[in-house]
């Protein structure tokens, strides 16, 4: 089984506390940080789930005033469904 080839550029990293990509200015998870998260955690789906869990934690905290749906569902949302 090979892993596919994570890029050479600058990684797709949050800031904070708006958490954008630093990368592209994008929401993060952006695309490119959602392709390399699910490599990283291709045999553990649920530590992904448990990641993301705690990135939106930290972003409602760092973002009080945002929807709290509306972060969850882009935190979240995106992940494939469990088998």
């Amino acid at each position: 089984m090979t892993r596919p080839l994570l890029s050479r550029r600058r990684p797709h990293v949050h800031t904070r506390p708006l958490f954008l990509c630093r990368a592209c200015g994008a929401k993060w998870p952006c695309q490119p940080a959602r392709l390399v998260l699910l490599a990283m955690y291709q045999d553990d789906r649920q530590g992904l789930r448990m990641h993301l869990a705690r990135k939106l934690l930290t972003a409602l905290a760092d973002q009080p005033r945002g929807d709290a749906v509306t972060l969850a569902v882009h935190f979240l949302g995106w992940l494939p469904e469990e088998n």
